[in-house]
């Protein structure tokens, strides 16, 4: 088994291993953390916790524009009319090569900006425990093995795996497609890039870099390309028609070749009128608009969909969505607004919605910005309401109890009032019990 393949398992067996083996194998007490010194060799070993995919220069992407059989011949036509001095021709073909490589490169672009969005998702600073106390650092220097504390507001800057804190709600959306934050305990996993909500948890690091969920993504996009089928069939064509006019070409020109030979007219007259024929015979076979046309069509295709909000990377990719019959996607927030809004609504022995909203609401904190509650609070017509009581004490979510408590009291009337909200199976239960 080679290396990559070995730090491939050894990664995965930290993810699905018991929590002790996990600190047991980095070699790291999680009330300790590592000392500076083991750090630094770590980190020479694993390398900085940063997206190091390796993306091509622009201009070698420009130049490479240039290559394949198509524009090997359009450059051949190019170079005969400049010789035979058609400037005119010569600067029309050269203008669709110089026209089509910068379309193909504008795209380019948005690909490289789509790999620095990721980079920017990254957490800048990490609180890290080293020699026994917590300090901050760049999240570039953290290494498998270190206890990170993460909080409230708070990038996740590694991989992580929580050894202790009571909780933490996480917003891993725009990495798995999930359209609300996922509660997270003590064993479970954080991916490099998801955003704290709710809670303070510490965990240790399992992998940095490109080994994390993120960087295996930017090395996704960075390395996104290949042909696409109308590509493949434009090439064939290309490919077909080229073989032609060579064919068609040579035997001309052996046919002229020889007749001026045996007629004792062949010379540099001769030779130019050799060329133009070429010429003529390239620029008539080769389709030398068709990568261009190409690229305009998609460009055109590509500022329909950027007016939907939608980016595209690379042109090719247009045409192939159009040949897709079935899309399949097992995430809600991937092809939705990720939005949550209050949807139809069953009243059992209420009769007013409105009221039923309003106790949802009471229950509800502004402050931690969650979607549910949001919902709830914004589905409320009159939220002046809300003003009137006054929250004695509150009790947040727990994945355990499946419940959030309130304790409230009226400020007119100083009525008291004990809200609940949760699982239906809870509610229900609670409701028997009354």
């Amino acid at each position: 088994m080679n290396e990559k393949s070995n730090k491939t398992a050894s990664k995965s067996d930290l993810e699905k291993a018991d929590l002790k083996q996990v600190l047991t194998k980095l070699d790291v007490d999680p009330k300790t953390g590592l000392s500076s010194q083991e750090a630094k060799t770590r980190l020479t070993k694993y390398g900085p916790n940063a997206i190091t995919a390796k993306t091509e220069p622009m201009w070698l992407k420009f130049l490479k524009d240039f290559r394949g059989p198509i524009a090997y011949m359009i450059e051949a036509a190019a170079i005969v009319s400049a010789i035979i001095n058609h400037w005119d021709d010569f600067a029309i073909i050269i203008a669709l090569l110089l026209f089509n490589a910068c379309i193909e490169m504008w795209q380019d672009r948005k690909a490289s900006n789509a790999l620095a969005a990721l980079k920017k998702g990254l957490a800048p600073t990490a609180t890290v425990l080293r020699d026994g106390k917590f300090t901050t650092i760049s999240a570039s220097q953290l290494v498998p093995g270190d206890i990170v504390k993460v909080r409230l507001g708070q990038i996740v800057p590694a991989y992580l795996r929580f050894t202790g804190g009571d909780y933490a709600s996480i917003d891993q959306a725009a990495l798995t497609g999930e359209s609300l934050p996922v509660t997270k305990k003590i064993g479970d996993e954080a991916y490099s890039g998801s955003i704290v909500k709710k809670g303070e948890m510490t965990g240790v690091v399992i992998a940095t870099g490109s080994h994390t969920f993120c960087g295996k993504t930017a090395k996704l996009v960075a390395s996104a390309g290949g042909e696409s089928h109308a590509q493949k069939a434009m090439f064939k064509i290309g490919n077909f028609l080229i073989v032609v006019a060579v064919i068609l070409a040579a035997i001309m020109v052996v046919f002229r070749v020889y007749n001026d030979y045996v007629s004792h007219t062949f010379g540099v007259t001769t030779a130019l009128n050799i060329l133009q024929f070429v010429l003529v015979l390239l620029v008539a076979l080769i389709p030398v608009a068709m990568p261009t046309v190409f690229s305009i069509t998609l460009a055109l295709g590509a500022l329909n969909i950027s007016k939907k909000k939608a980016i595209v990377s690379k042109l090719s990719s247009i045409e192939e969505m159009a040949g897709v019959d079935i899309l399949c996607s097992d995430k809600t927030g991937t092809l939705t607004k990720n939005k949550l809004t209050l949807g139809e609504t069953t009243l059992i022995n209420a009769k007013d919605l409105q009221d039923v909203i309003f106790i949802g609401a009471l229950v509800s904190n502004k402050d931690d910005n969650d979607s549910i509650d949001n919902a709830l609070i914004s589905a409320l017509k009159d939220q002046d309401r809300l003003k009137d009581w006054v929250v004695d004490k509150f009790i947040p979510f727990d994945p355990v109890s499946k419940k959030i408590e309130a304790h409230l009291h009226n400020k007119t009337s100083n009525e008291k009032l004990w809200v609940v909200k949760g699982a239906p199976q809870v509610i229900a239960k609670l409701s028997n019990n009354r």
